[in-house]
């Protein structure tokens, strides 16, 4: 994600992995990505959802290099305003 809106959002994106589902032949990955804005959420899904998708197919491709296995991959983009100040959430996505 970084790697590519690195300029537009440079910290104010968190990705939560919700679920991993390993199913033998595939691997189905759910993931959660937090942004403060919806500016910044335009950003991250991109005209025709553009930039999701090339972030999706990116981390996949590095999943499936990693595991070894066929992996799909669920994104969803979500904003909670001030999550980074947010002390309870911040510990529930294990960030300190």
């Amino acid at each position: 994600m970084l790697r590519r809106t690195f300029q537009e959002i440079p910290h104010s994106v968190e990705v939560k992995v919700d679920e991993i589902d390993d199913r033998g032949a595939v691997t189905i990955v759910r993931a959660l990505v937090w942004v403060e804005a919806e500016s910044q959420k335009g950003i991250l899904i991109g005209t025709g959802g553009r930039m999701i998708k090339a972030v999706g197919t990116a981390a996949r491709k590095e999943l499936e290099r990693e595991l070894g296995t066929r992996v799909h991959l669920e994104l969803s983009v979500r904003v909670r305003r001030g999550w980074r100040g947010d002390e309870a959430l911040l510990d529930r996505l294990g960030i300190e």
